[in-house]
């Protein structure tokens, strides 16, 4: 399915996730964000990368994880990004919604 995001055409599945990465930009990130009702902070950018680097390495993300990491704490992570941090952030970072999120 095709959406038009930042004025192009991305490649979405249905739940609104790219389906190719390759696709994604910093605007496209901007333009998800916006969607979700959030304005992206150099915190929230922190985060998408380091999300981008655990997608490259193909290891999979939890909340857990994400609390671990040192770039966040967990309260700050459900602030950033309200309403399911994970599904959300990763939506805006462009990757496949992780097999921990329902």
């Amino acid at each position: 399915m095709k959406k038009l995001i930042a004025n192009k055409e991305i490649d979405v599945n249905e739940e609104g996730y790219l389906v190719e990465f390759s696709q994604w930009t910093k605007e496209i990130g901007e333009c998800i964000a916006g969607e979700c009702d959030i304005k992206m902070t150099e915190k929230h950018w922190e985060v998408v990368e380091y999300i981008h680097d655990k997608y490259q390495k193909e290891e999979p993300l939890s909340i857990r994880g994400i609390k671990k990491s040192g770039v966040i704490n967990i309260k700050e992570f459900y602030n950033l990004f309200p309403g399911g941090p994970l599904k959300k952030s990763t939506l805006i970072a462009g990757i496949p919604k992780p097999k921990s999120c329902i």
